[in-house]
């Protein structure tokens, strides 16, 4: 029997900075096992967007219901409680320099879910294989491995918990083709072994195509338009035409 109740939907979200209004009435929904991918241009709000959800920012107005729970409004403890289920694989990587390979990996759970460090560091180990990286790595820093191996560890840290949801803010940015699709390939591997929902944001078309179910163009605080990627390419959408081709012309550029 197909699970009915989203692992995450969103209603008539909004979030302004001052007079900016980033995140006007925004409506999505994540079903269990899918992945969603979100584009759209620079500045359009895609992050503020996770970060709303994630509970780092605080909304202005809307639903936020993970698994059927309203998110907004609960106490800082409860949130903490219910975010432990989802993962976060942040731009830059975000590891910690001052901490080993398997330290990263296992921060959520020692820091988020009480976790003793010794049954951390196997977990962290575990997670470092899932992501096809040597065990002989747990022990240095993330200085000292490639922007490539940096960005599977945090992948690792995104998965240790065994989340139902991960978030993955630009995955590939930086990073060369080849090691771009390795990264998608472990992406798709990693999610589907622990049956994780996904949303992902992406400029990088090669990585929507691969790892998307569904896609969500951002434009003007709102998600314009959703669809399969088949949809995406048989759209007379003009905002989806002009975004997935590159276009220098178009109402991205001309309103």
């Amino acid at each position: 029997m197909t699970d009915k109740i989203p692992q995450i939907r969103v209603h008539n979200l909004a979030k302004s900075f001052g007079n900016k209004k980033v995140l006007d009435g925004v409506d999505l929904e994540l079903n269990k096992g899918e992945s969603l991918v979100i584009i759209g241009g620079s500045g359009t709000g895609k992050s503020v967007l996770i970060k709303c959800i994630l509970g780092l920012l605080p909304v202005d107005s809307g639903k936020i219901t993970i698994r059927g729970q309203e998110l907004v409004g609960l106490s800082t403890s409860e949130r903490q409680r219910l975010l432990t289920r989802f993962g976060m694989l942040f731009q830059g990587g975000a590891l910690f320099d001052s901490m080993t390979v398997a330290e990263n990996i296992a921060f959520g759970l020692v820091q988020g879910m009480r976790v003793s460090k010794i049954d951390a560091r196997k977990i962290a180990l575990e997670k470092l294989d899932a992501v096809d990286l040597s065990k002989s790595v747990a022990d240095i820093y993330p200085a000292e491995l490639s922007g490539g191996m940096q960005k599977r560890v945090a992948l690792a840290r995104a998965l240790a918990t065994n989340p139902d949801v991960i978030f993955f803010d630009e995955p590939t940015t930086g990073l060369d083709p080849i090691v771009s699709g390795t990264i998608n390939d472990l992406i798709i591997r990693c999610v589907r072994d622990i049956g994780a929902s996904a949303i992902t944001i992406t400029h990088d078309i090669n990585s929507l195509r691969k790892i998307a179910d569904r896609v969500g163009l951002l434009f003007d605080g709102k998600l314009i338009w959703t669809g399969t990627v088949k949809e995406m390419d048989k759209t007379e959408n003009p905002y989806v035409h002009q975004f997935i081709n590159g276009l220098p012309d178009g109402p991205f550029t001309h309103g």
